[in-house]
């Protein structure tokens, strides 16, 4: 029996380059109109505040433009926002996330320029932004959304990466120059990881089907990585315990938890903080933890700063048959969608 999320993963490629084909253009065009802007606010909920962080986190590494991410309550309540020359970029799978569209009317009413990155064309969010970038990946089922990570994330850096840089250096330029380039290889990158990393997944997922709780690490884009792997596919879809963790953060806290036997997850790209999730990975074998170790130069050959897109793809097989082993669907849900609370 294949769930629905089994599917949704094999739609990927597809949906990277049917939004990279009908939004190219229009992605450009923006990137032109938030050079305007002196601050850009990143918004989003669940998956699509972990799209935000790495994305900001990326663009850290090239420019010193001014981003602030938010959940959308966070940026209604937040007094001390300016709303002189700045934008917003909400994020939202359905375009119907209440937080979101809650911090979209706020923005719209301190005459905050807003754009939309969503996969419903005809959605709330949609109608009442300024503007917006439509993901193709059709209407998605599984709670997890694949397709809608991998197509936001990129919509995201392919504005961000596209916008004049504001770091000096011709080092920094190169960088950028390659993101962007990179950006056009994703649809053969996933469709490639895919086919080749279900088989680890499937055997991982079976190995560690009876842990209960996980731990997980990153850096710099990865930390947002961590924090969808944790909030969204270890909690959500396969029903385990989780934390994210920035990596240098190992030593406060999980460190009286990194005990025999624990599962820890590092995500490992060679950034300057991976020098502190090595560190963390030499501490956790003296102490016996079960290690899963996912490194972004073993599964593509390109820019550091594109490693989430890379790392995604094993993950996500990983979430699949964690959950497919104990009986579940990654798919379905128990509360989402279906209790309120204010």
């Amino acid at each position: 029996m294949k769930y629905q999320m089994y599917q949704e993963i094999m739609e990927q490629p597809n949906a990277l380059k049917n939004t990279l084909n009908e939004e190219k253009s229009h992605m450009g065009e923006i990137a032109g109109k938030m050079d305007e802007f002196e601050k850009i606010y990143l918004l989003g909920c669940g998956s699509s505040f972990s799209t935000c962080y790495s994305a900001k986190s990326a663009n850290d590494f090239v420019s010193d433009r001014d981003l602030e991410v938010y959940t959308g309550y966070e940026f209604v309540y937040n007094k001390n926002k300016g709303h002189e020359n700045v934008g917003a970029i909400l994020t939202s799978q359905s375009g119907e996330t209440s937080d979101t569209l809650a911090a979209l009317r706020h923005a719209k009413e301190n005459n905050i320029y807003t754009l939309a990155i969503t996969n419903e064309k005809e959605s709330t969010i949609a109608r009442e932004a300024d503007d917006a970038i439509i993901t193709c990946g059709g209407t998605e089922k599984a709670i997890l959304g694949t397709k809608t990570y991998t197509t936001q994330l990129m919509c995201l850096y392919n504005i961000l990466f596209q916008m004049q840089n504001t770091a000096n250096g011709s080092d920094t330029e190169n960088i950028r120059k390659n993101v962007l380039n990179d950006i056009k290889k994703l649809p053969n990158i996933t469709e490639s990881l895919i086919r080749t990393t279900e088989g680890e997944g499937r055997i991982l997922g079976e190995q560690f089907k009876d842990e209960d709780i996980f731990y997980c690490l990153g850096s710099g884009p990865n930390y947002g990585l961590a924090y969808k792997l944790s909030m969204t596919m270890f909690m959500e879809g396969a029903l385990k315990h989780s934390c994210p963790l920035y990596s240098g953060e190992f030593r406060h806290g999980l460190i009286e938890r990194a005990e025999k036997n624990v599962p820890i997850i590092f995500l490992d790209a060679e950034y300057p903080g991976d020098a502190l999730t090595k560190n963390a990975i030499k501490l956790g074998e003296k102490l016996g933890t079960k290690s899963i170790i996912y490194k972004m130069q073993d599964y593509a050959n390109i820019n550091n700063l594109m490693s989430p897109f890379t790392l995604i793809i094993p993950l996500e097989w990983f979430i699949y048959y964690l959950a497919y082993f104990n009986g579940e669907d990654p798919g379905a849900t128990r509360h989402i969608g279906k209790v309120r609370y204010s």
